[in-house]
């Protein structure tokens, strides 16, 4: 039986190939979603606001404007989650895409039910994520509304959604702040990539374990564009990733 939580959700597919486009829509469909399909990246910038939907589908190489483009419109308004259809398996285009805030990719030619796998793991992770914030609202009694985490070096604010560095506020995608603020919750603690990938709400399959390495890279570069003393990711060959407050 599907449950109501499900069906209520609609995923938007934008994919100009009509063959691609049905298969990905059947499996969203058989899974009980609700799905719409658009051709052109024009049209899903203001699709993909609609209060309805929960998640799009999106391919890269879209007839008027790419994938990328259209991503990034979206991100100046909204923390819709994205997942990348792709036919380009060069490392740069998935780079490029996990920069500009896309939530997932997957790799043209895929499974229907792998992308359908990929959309179930990250409503998942967002819905997980409403919950831990709406936990973390002040009572009526008043409890703080400061920041939920400062250790000297970062401040983590979870209902803000914001990050200082060193007094610094960063711009970060989704995926960089979660990833951040769960480093810096744990200092001294070596996460493996396949758990991190888990805290992102990416697919935790060998191949994808990249991503993290995609976003730990971005995640420096910021960082180091506040204090390039610095190296406060640790990376920890074979293991994973740790935040050491002392590391100079």
């Amino acid at each position: 039986m599907v449950s109501l939580s499900r069906v209520v959700a609609q995923i938007l597919v934008v994919e100009d190939e009509m063959s691609i486009a049905d298969a990905v829509v059947f499996a969203l469909e058989s899974d009980g979603w609700s799905v719409r399909w658009l051709r052109l990246g024009e049209e899903a910038i203001e699709a993909a606001l609609a209060p309805d939907v929960e998640l799009l589908v999106l391919d890269v190489g879209l007839p008027d404007i790419n994938g990328f483009e259209v991503c990034k419109a979206i991100r100046k308004r909204s923390e819709l989650p994205i997942l990348f259809l792709t036919a380009r398996g060069e490392e740069i285009d998935r780079v490029v895409g996990l920069e500009i805030g896309a939530d997932d990719y997957v790799v043209k030619p895929f499974s229907p039910r792998e992308v359908a796998a990929r959309v179930r793991g990250i409503l998942r992770r967002v819905k997980g994520a409403r919950a831990a914030e709406t936990s973390n609202v002040p009572d009526r009694d008043g409890g703080a509304s400061g920041p939920e985490l400062c250790d000297g070096v970062f401040t983590v604010d979870k209902q803000r959604l914001v990050v200082k560095y060193l007094d610094v506020a960063l711009t970060l995608t989704p995926q960089e702040f979660r990833l951040l603020a769960h480093l810096v919750e744990h200092p001294g603690r070596v996460f493996a990539r396949s758990h991190l990938l888990e805290v992102i709400g990416a697919g935790t399959d060998a191949v994808y374990e990249r991503n993290i390495d995609t976003h730990i890279k971005s995640l420096r570069s910021k960082l180091r564009e506040v204090d390039e003393t610095r190296e406060p990711i640790q990376t920890h060959r074979g293991f994973g990733y740790s935040y050491r407050t002392d590391a100079l």
